[in-house]
């Protein structure tokens, strides 16, 4: 059952702003740079080794990526329960270095596959980063922890695809071959700075084999009463958000004639939004209304923003439909991880954690083929009407379990 009463502080950390904490934020920006640089350029790197255009083989490693996220998710946090964040982490982020040194070398298909795939099997950094916060943070700095989080999260994808075409001008391999000497070195900052979070006593005992069960670490999350519903809400805010970075293009060209810098430039325009409101804005609203308000504000936020963006005659009216987009999720998602976060101990938190991720995994996957079939066989605005109405779906749920 959704409660607004506030959960009862922690022992620990009463400061969001011990240096650990801004050794893990920085490792979450120098980790989404890399992702940013390599993403964008992905298709490029099929492309060199496939017979057609390589679309749809980009297409499906993306989608192969997100499924094995799906399993590696819940039982790298839980490993992380077990075995303590830091070393967990380290073992994510030499992956990742590993995967984009496969990639930047790669001369067949084969080994842009193998890539893709390890990169995928330790892609859990930022999951291992929030529960990282999470030990780190007290109960009126939860919310906080986490957004700072994000905003690290959010500068690096906004400045990788920029470093990235930059480098592409002198050669293909040279991204995939930055990117991995940010991740080694990433992974060596946090190896000689990085102190572990969950000390021993605070760890998880449960038996090894238990650990490795991709089906019982995530539907055990599940059967928790307490947070059953944050995640239904979570889920669902995920959901209408999903499919519409990958829709935008489509629509805007449909219905306004955009080209593709015009996207680029509107692209900038929401990465801009998103830093102004998880940068400037939620701290001071969080201070003031706290995270059971900044939920249920962010959600009719969303919905209000995703009709103003189907509606848009003139696009002009897409700029402020998707800046009350930004502010919706930027109060509300974390407001309710750390809502979700607080109702569990903290030696569950990286299997939690874990468990976020497979749902945004599958947010993932089926929000891009939602907002695919609505966009063909109904209209050109569906994907927009189907997020509102998801929004809202998730408001629902909210006031009722808060009624109760």
């Amino acid at each position: 059952m959704l409660s607004v009463i506030e959960p009862p502080q922690r022992d620990g950390s009463s400061s969001i702003v011990p240096p650990s904490f801004f050794i893990i934020l920085t490792s979450v920006f120098v980790d989404m740079l890399g992702y940013g640089i390599m993403l964008p350029l992905l298709p490029f790197y099929v492309q060199q080794h496939a017979l057609e255009s390589g679309a749809a083989i980009a297409g499906g490693l993306m989608s192969m990526y997100a499924t094995i996220q799906l399993v590696s998710g819940p039982i790298l946090g839980a490993l992380s329960d077990r075995y303590g964040r830091k070393p967990i982490l380290l073992f994510c982020l030499l992956g990742t270095a590993t995967s984009y040194l496969l990639l930047g070398l790669a001369n067949s298909l084969v080994m842009i596959v193998i890539a893709v795939f390890l990169d995928g099997l330790t892609g859990s950094n930022l999951t291992l980063a929030h529960a990282y916060v999470a030990d780190t943070t007290d109960a009126e700095n939860r919310a906080r922890g986490l957004n700072y989080s994000q905003l690290a999260f959010g500068l690096g994808i906004m400045a990788g695809p920029i470093l990235g075409g930059t480098l592409s001008g002198y050669g293909l391999s040279l991204p995939a071959l930055v990117a991995s000497a940010l991740a080694f070195g990433n992974t060596v900052f946090g190896y000689v700075l990085l102190p572990e979070s969950l000390s021993p006593e605070r760890r998880e005992t449960q038996p090894i084999s238990q650990v490795f069960s991709w089906a019982g670490q995530f539907t055990s999350i599940f059967r928790k009463q307490s947070i059953r519903n944050f995640l239904m809400v979570l889920f669902l805010l995920n959901l209408a958000f999903a499919g519409l970075q990958t829709n935008f293009p489509l629509y805007s060209n449909a219905r306004f004639d955009w080209s593709p810098a015009q996207n680029s430039y509107f692209y900038l325009y929401v990465g801009l939004c998103g830093v102004l409101v998880q940068g400037v804005l939620f701290a001071r609203l969080q201070a003031r209304f706290g995270e059971s308000k900044l939920v249920p504000a962010g959600l009719i936020c969303m919905g209000l923003g995703l009709a103003g963006m189907a509606f848009a005659p003139d696009a002009w009216m897409i700029f402020p439909a998707v800046a009350i987009v930004a502010l919706g999720t930027g109060i509300s998602i974390p407001s309710l991880t750390a809502l979700v976060s607080l109702r569990l101990p903290e030696h569950e938190q990286g299997r939690l954690m874990g468990g976020n991720q497979t749902l945004l995994a599958l947010t993932n996957i089926f929000g891009p083929t939602l907002a695919g079939l609505s966009f063909d066989m109904i209209a050109i605005s569906a994907p927009y009407w189907l997020g509102r109405l998801f929004a809202w779906l998730a408001l629902g749920i909210w006031i009722m379990n808060r009624r109760r």
